[in-house]
């Protein structure tokens, strides 16, 4: 079994106008729901052996936000293909993953097709045809290798976004 868990940065930060989209930082409430989210992650088990990160700032300081809370150091690897890629480029990324438990930090409107072409049945939640910044989804694969991994074949253990996690 392989288990994904997916998430879409936590809210940045619009207070510059000149800053390029690519260097948009977290603002407060992101900044916060990051460090959250890490809590809940840590919560629940799902403890990723490798995270696949876009190269934005805003993915790689969510990340920065949630690392803290887990054990162990998770194999960082910054992918530059996942800043605003499609569901396709997500899914060949993926499939270069190592370890059983994989972390996936990109960005909308990608990830949020990437979810639903992912899963069998999507979660019974209103946000997540919409993946607001910060949700994850923690989907399963019964394969051996990420590389088999293919749409449609995801079970979905969890979905939540920032504004429901209770701690």
């Amino acid at each position: 079994m392989k288990r994904l868990i997916l998430t879409r940065h936590a809210k940045s930060s619009w207070d510059d106008p000149l800053t390029p989209d690519h260097d948009r930082p977290l603002n407060e409430r992101g900044k916060a729901a990051a460090a959250d989210l890490g809590q809940w992650l840590f919560s629940r088990g799902y403890i990723p052996d490798v995270v696949l990160c876009s190269d934005a700032l805003r993915t790689r300081k969510t990340w920065s936000g949630i690392a803290p809370a887990l054990p162990g150091t998770p194999v960082l690897e910054l992918k530059p293909a996942l800043y605003h890629a499609g569901p396709d480029v997500m899914l060949a990324v993926l499939r270069h993953a190592k370890g059983d438990t994989a972390m996936m930090i990109g960005h909308n409107p990608g990830i949020a097709e990437f979810a639903a072409r992912l899963v069998a049945h999507a979660p019974i939640n209103p946000e997540f045809m919409r993946y607001p910044t910060g949700a994850t989804l923690v989907v399963d694969f019964v394969v051996d290798a990420w590389e088999d991994v293919s749409f449609g074949q995801g079970v979905v253990d969890d979905f939540m976004v920032p504004r429901e996690i209770v701690l």
